[in-house]
C-alpha cells in the first residue's frame, strides 16, 4: 500500500512537471517568442522570406535623461496674475511618461555641437548655429567680458548656454538625436557580436563602428532612440512642479506647489548648514542680483554652474531660475481654452489662427513664430520662477536669460 502511494505521488509530480513545461509562454514586446501567436508562422526563418522579429533588449535611457512618470496634474498659473495676461488659467491635463534632461544644455555641450557642424556642414549653416554672444552687451553696463568669454572660456564650460534661439535649439536636438543613435548603434552592434575585448579596445571599436555605421538606422533594429526634442509646455510644467513628491500627502494633489519645491518661500527650510540658503538663482529685487559680499543669497550675479542648487523631486536641476527655457509650443493667449487634455501641445497654424489677429495695424503681435519660454532666470524676480507662468519670444530671437534642455518620449510604456 505504501509503495502504491509513493508511485501515485510520483506520477502526480510527473504530470505537474510535464504540464508546467508545456505551459504556453505569454509573448511580450521585449520577448515576442519564436513564432506568431496569431498565425503560428515562425519568425526569423533561414529562408529569408519569413517575417523578421529580432530579439530585443531594452536600451538604456539616453545620456543625461531622467525618467518622468506620467500622470494627471493641474496646469496653469497658481500665482496671482500680476501681469493681468489671463493667458494660462488652470485646467486638468494628463501627460504620458517621458524623459527630460537632468540639466540645461551647457556651453561645453553646445560647443561640441558647433565643432561637429563645422566639420560636417556648410559654412553658412555653421554661422546660423552660432549663439549670439552680443546678448550680453548693454550700452549702460560693462558686460563686455561676457560677450567674449562666456561661451568659450573653460571657466564657463558647465554654465547654461544662452543666446540660442528656438530654431537653433531645435537644430541642436536633431543633431543630438543622430549623434547619440550612432553611438548607441555602434555599442549595440559590438555587443551583439559578442565582442570580448579590453575597455580601451572596446571603446576604439565602438568609435570606429560609429564612424562607419549607416546614417539611417531602422526603428525595427531596436538600436534607435526616439528623437530628442524640446519639451512641450505641458511636459515642462509637469516636470518642473515635481508633484510626485507630494503623493504621501494627498492623491488628489489639492495642495499644489507654487515652485518646484514645497512651501511658499525661496529658501531652504530644512534644518542644518543649508537652512536659509536660496533654492534658485534669481533677481531678489531692483539692483539685487546676489546679495552682499560674504552673505551672497543665491551665489550668482549672472548664471550659475549646473547642479549648483537642489534638484526637484524628479531629480531635475534648475527648473526654476538660472535661465528660462524654450518649450515646443507656439504662443497663443487662448491656449488654456483651445487644448487637448491628453499630452497638450499648441501647434502653429491650427485653431486660433494668426490671421485672426490684427498685426497689420499693429494691434497685435501674435503670429506663428512666437514660442513659449518658462522657468525664470538669474535676471527675473521670483514671480517668474513659478512653473505656471509663461512668456513668449520670436523663435529666431535670443537673450542672455533663455537657454534650453531636451526631452524624449518613453517607448514601450503605456503610462
Amino acid at each position: 500500500m505504501r509503495s502504491m502511494g509513493i508511485r501515485s505521488l510520483a506520477l502526480v509530480l510527473m504530470v505537474l512537471v510535464v504540464a508546467s513545461s508545456c505551459k504556453k509562454k505569454t509573448p511580450t514586446s521585449l520577448k515576442p517568442g519564436k513564432s506568431s501567436s496569431k498565425t503560428g508562422l515562425a519568425y526569423n526563418g533561414k529562408d529569408g522570406e519569413s517575417f523578421q522579429v529580432k530579439q530585443y533588449k531594452a536600451l538604456p535611457a539616453g545620456p543625461d535623461l531622467v525618467f518622468i512618470e506620467g500622470g494627471r496634474f493641474t496646469m496653469g498659473s497658481l500665482e496671482e496674475d500680476v501681469m493681468n495676461t489671463r493667458d494660462n488659467l488652470e485646467r486638468t491635463v494628463s501627460i504620458q511618461s517621458f524623459y527630460m534632461d537632468e540639466t540645461e544644455v551647457a556651453n561645453v555641450h553646445y560647443l561640441e555641437y558647433l565643432d561637429a557642424v563645422q566639420r560636417d556642414s556648410s559654412e553658412e549653416f555653421y554661422r546660423r548655429a552660432l549663439p549670439d554672444t552680443n546678448v550680453w552687451f548693454n550700452p549702460l553696463s560693462f558686460n563686455d567680458s561676457y560677450v567674449t568669454m562666456y561661451l568659450r572660456h573653460p571657466g564657463f564650460r558647465l554654465y547654461p548656454v544662452v543666446g540660442v534661439s528656438w530654431v537653433q535649439a531645435t537644430d541642436y536636438c536633431t543633431w543630438r538625436t543622430n549623434a547619440v543613435n550612432q553611438s548607441m548603434f555602434a555599442k549595440g552592434t559590438a555587443s551583439k557580436k559578442g565582442v570580448s575585448l579590453g575597455k580601451k579596445r572596446k571603446a576604439a571599436q565602438a568609435d570606429a563602428a560609429a564612424a562607419s555605421a549607416p546614417t539611417e538606422m531602422s526603428v525595427e533594429s531596436g538600436y534607435v532612440l526616439p528623437p530628442y526634442r524640446l519639451p512641450t509646455e505641458a511636459e515642462w510644467e509637469y516636470a518642473a512642479k515635481g508633484m510626485i513628491g507630494t503623493q504621501y500627502a494627498d492623491e488628489n494633489q489639492s495642495n499644489q506647489r507654487i515652485y518646484p519645491w514645497d512651501g511658499s518661500t525661496l529658501r531652504n527650510s530644512q534644518r542644518g548648514r543649508k537652512q536659509g540658503q536660496m533654492l534658485a538663482n534669481f533677481k531678489r529685487g531692483k539692483g539685487d542680483y546676489a546679495g552682499i559680499a560674504g552673505r551672497s543669497n543665491d551665489g550668482a550675479i549672472i548664471t550659475q554652474e549646473l547642479r549648483s542648487y537642489p534638484a526637484n523631486d524628479y531629480g531635475l536641476y534648475d527648473m526654476a531660475g538660472n535661465v528660462n527655457e524654450w518649450v515646443q509650443d507656439v504662443y497663443r493667449p487662448l491656449s488654456y481654452t483651445d487644448f487637448n487634455d491628453l499630452n497638450s501641445l499648441r501647434r502653429d497654424g491650427y485653431m486660433d489662427e494668426a490671421s485672426k489677429y490684427d498685426t497689420k495695424n499693429s494691434n497685435s503681435i501674435i503670429d506663428d513664430k512666437l514660442r513659449v519660454y518658462k522657468g525664470g532666470s538669474w535676471s527675473d524676480v521670483a514671480y517668474w520662477l513659478s512653473p505656471g507662468t509663461r512668456r513668449f519670444m520670436d523663435q529666431d530671437s535670443s537673450t542672455a536669460t533663455v537657454g534650453f534642455r531636451c526631452a524624449m518620449i518613453a517607448t514601450g510604456r503605456n503610462k
